[in-house]
């Protein structure tokens, strides 16, 4: 594991009523030369996962920030990255930052999850 340091995107927080805590899945289309820079520079980013990657440039992202806003501004962030062709956010999610902290039995899950 690479020790790297992460950079956090400024983002002018908005006020909030609860504390939430938001994880989306995105796809980026890099030109393939660019696949290791574009990588490294997404890696960088605070919260940011990559999760596999092409040979032809497409990469498959996980953000995960405190706020919709921050995870825009990441978005916004990725976009403008020398390489990146395009970006499409295919999945955000958020949940109260207390229940990302709670432990599931399997009692609760469904039973196609096992």
């Amino acid at each position: 594991m690479r020790n790297t340091r992460k950079i956090d995107i400024p983002v002018r927080p908005a006020p909030l009523d609860d504390d939430e805590w938001h994880i989306a899945g995105v796809l980026v289309q890099t030109r393939p030369t660019h696949i290791a820079s574009v990588s490294k520079s997404i890696e960088a980013i605070a919260g940011s996962e990559i999760h596999a990657a092409s040979d032809n440039g497409k990469l498959v992202v996980t953000l995960e920030a405190p706020s919709s806003r921050a995870i825009a501004a990441h978005l916004t962030f990725i976009q403008q990255i020398d390489g990146v062709l395009n970006t499409a956010l295919i999945y955000q999610h958020n949940e109260m930052a207390d229940a990302m902290n709670e432990e599931m039995d399997d009692e609760s899950l469904s039973p196609r999850v096992h």
